[in-house]
């Protein structure tokens, strides 16, 4: 009669049950620390700055009218008579996008920023390029733009959104724990 030992396997490293492991046994957290945690991830980083930059010129457009914008009262216009929400209500897309913006930029509550981006692309796809189908408007053949872009920008806010803005963020510094000295 054999015995067999049995088989050790070595740790789950970087894979999904490991990480359930690691939340299982972590001690918990607060919501705040939740939403600003992020891992030293230089990609993380990357896809934050990147959703960030390319949002950046859209949010000047309504907030300052650069690049052709209309600024934030002509923005305003065209959002009621596109979406036809009342005057209080069309503000939250504009502002939302433009804080969202820079907030990505910073990396100052990446994971809130992203779902507000998020959001905005959504909405900006049902209300505007849905009809325009999904490529953009090279030829000038459609009255519009299509919604590859913002297809882009939902999935780079749903990496930001699940994983958190990355090594070169204020969230990052926000969730680096100070070592305390002892007394002498």
């Amino acid at each position: 009669m054999s015995t067999t030992s049995p088989t050790v396997r070595p740790p789950l490293t970087g894979d999904l049950l490991e990480r359930g492991r690691r939340e299982v046994t972590a001690p918990r957290q607060s919501a705040i620390q939740r939403l600003v945690h992020t891992e030293a991830r230089t990609e993380l980083t990357i896809a934050r700055l990147g959703l960030g930059l390319v949002m950046l010129p859209h949010a000047l457009q309504k907030l300052f009218g650069w690049f052709g914008g209309r600024g934030l009262i002509g923005t305003h216009a065209g959002m009621m008579a596109m979406t036809h929400l009342p005057g209080g209500l069309a503000w939250v897309p504009i502002v939302t996008e433009i804080a969202c913006t820079f907030a990505l930029i910073l990396g100052l509550l990446t994971r809130a920023a992203a779902l507000g981006i998020i959001t905005v692309m959504i909405g900006a796809i049902l209300y505007v390029h849905l009809p325009n189908g999904l490529l953009m408007n090279w030829s000038g053949q459609k009255p519009g733009e299509g919604f590859e872009l913002h297809l882009l920008a939902i999935t780079l806010g749903l990496v930001c959104y699940l994983a958190g803005g990355g090594p070169v963020s204020i969230d990052r510094a926000l969730t680096i724990r100070r070592r305390t000295v002892a007394p002498a």
